[in-house]
């Protein structure tokens, strides 16, 4: 018999589906485990996202309390402003310059006459002098302020504000150092002052303090000497000029003469010697500082031009052309003009009798006229060589009651001393600015409480 070892394929196949009909239901089971894990997976994911960006308001709250960063939009209402662009233009005002010319780049003509009128009050914007500082403040390149020094004391204010122009005067911040500055004499106080290492004008400021009782151009001797509690200014660490002379002491041919600055009551503040005598007298000794004696006070002298003998009931102050003139007193001009002798010449009048002329000068001063009041020690006019005279100098006379008198020997009245009420108060605020200018607070205060 023979045996078939290969089946015939109808065969196979029937067996082959039978075996995947008997798999069928292991593999659904497998399928749904699979679909079964991947949802879950997927709601977890979801539950994830949606909590981070949605969480529970209690969980909000919590974090708030724990100062948690700020919201989005909490950080939006919190950005820095833009940063202000500002910028500062200085310079100094130059010859010709108007307020016109500085401000047309930022205002209209009518917005500079506006100006102008408002300011009027406060400071007249056509007052401003060639030679002082100014800036000018952009912000944004708009103006927002203009700054101009008045004077060594004061500055002019102008602020653009949301009505017109904010208008005022100011002072110039200073800071202030008090020192004793102290020299000896060997030709003039000039000299000493430079040879101690300040500056000229100083020495002027000495002298307009004891020009009442010391002619630095006759009286100096060498040996004299001085020592002055002075207030010395700085801004923005670099020196300044000098603020206010507190105290004072000159010692001239070994008399001392103290000065003390004091305001008594209502009154301008003035100096005042150690007793409370006002050093302010009718008269100052001489018109001008820091020059010479050419020709003194003579009834026979011999005429360098004329090439004769006369009086010369004057002193001759010589002196470089344009040096200021002051008048030697309160008065009024009562002569002004020319003549082939005296050149230009003035002659005021003062209490009591008293007159004063001022011969040769260069020219007047601004605004000098006849009948014009003056304030002792205003500046007049300028030295100069007008009329009959060998150079430039002042020809200085004094009359009293119309005769002729030497201005070296008048003793002129002083002012009122310090009043009664405010004695106290002036030796006490005198006490120790004296013990600084002597080095002996001890005694000085000693003294004072001793004798109140």
């Amino acid at each position: 018999m023979d045996f078939d070892f290969n089946p015939p394929q109808s065969s196979n196949r029937s067996k082959r589906r039978s075996r995947f009909r008997d798999r069928l239901p292991l593999l659904f089971m497998c399928l749904a485990a699979a679909f079964t894990a991947g949802f879950f997976l997927l709601q977890q994911d979801a539950g994830v996202t949606e909590a981070h960006f949605q969480p529970d308001p209690v969980e909000v709250q919590a974090a708030d309390d724990a100062d948690s960063p700020p919201a989005i939009s909490s950080l939006e209402n919190h950005r820095p402003e833009p940063e202000i662009a500002r910028e500062v233009i200085k310079d100094f005002i130059a010859p010709g310059d108007t307020i016109t010319a500085l401000f047309k780049d930022h205002f209209s003509p009518q917005e500079i006459h506006r100006l102008s009128q408002q300011s009027q009050k406060v400071f007249p914007l056509t007052g401003i002098c060639a030679g002082q500082p100014y800036q000018i403040c952009l912000a944004d390149g708009d103006f927002e302020s203009f700054l101009y020094e008045i004077d060594r004391e004061e500055q002019l204010l102008v602020k653009k504000g949301e009505e017109g122009f904010e208008i005022e005067r100011i002072p110039i911040p200073y800071t202030v150092e008090t020192e004793i500055v102290q020299g000896r004499i060997e030709s003039n106080l000039f000299s000493a002052i430079a040879d101690s290492g300040e500056a000229p004008e100083l020495a002027m400021r000495l002298a307009d303090i004891f020009a009442w009782d010391v002619d630095f151009i006759l009286d100096i001797r060498q040996g004299d000497s001085f020592k002055a509690l002075v207030e010395k200014r700085y801004r923005e660490g670099e020196p300044s000029g000098y603020g206010r002379i507190l105290a004072a002491q000159f010692i001239n041919q070994g008399k001392t003469f103290d000065a003390i600055l004091f305001k008594d009551g209502e009154r301008s503040a003035a100096y005042y010697d150690s007793e409370g005598r006002s050093l302010r007298k009718a008269f100052l000794k001489a018109p001008l500082s820091f020059t010479r004696i050419s020709s003194g006070y003579t009834m026979r002298r011999y005429h360098p031009i004329t090439k004769t003998w006369k009086s010369h009931p004057a002193i001759d102050y010589a002196a470089p052309t344009g040096t200021p003139i002051k008048t030697v007193g309160d008065g009024t001009i009562i002569r002004i003009g020319y003549t082939r002798a005296n050149g230009n010449f003035m002659e005021i009048r003062h209490v009591n009798g008293y007159t004063s002329l001022y011969l040769h000068m260069s020219k007047f001063a601004r605004g000098m006229t006849q009948g014009k009041r003056l304030s002792q020690g205003q500046v007049i006019g300028y030295v100069g060589s007008t009329g009959l005279a060998t150079g430039p100098h002042l020809c200085f006379r004094m009359r009293k009651n119309g005769a002729p008198i030497n201005p070296a020997r008048i003793k002129a009245p002083a002012a009122p001393s310090v009043s009664s009420q405010n004695m106290a108060e002036f030796k006490q605020h005198a006490a120790p600015l004296l013990a600084q200018l002597d080095g002996d607070a001890n005694i000085r205060q000693a003294q004072i409480e001793s004798n109140p």
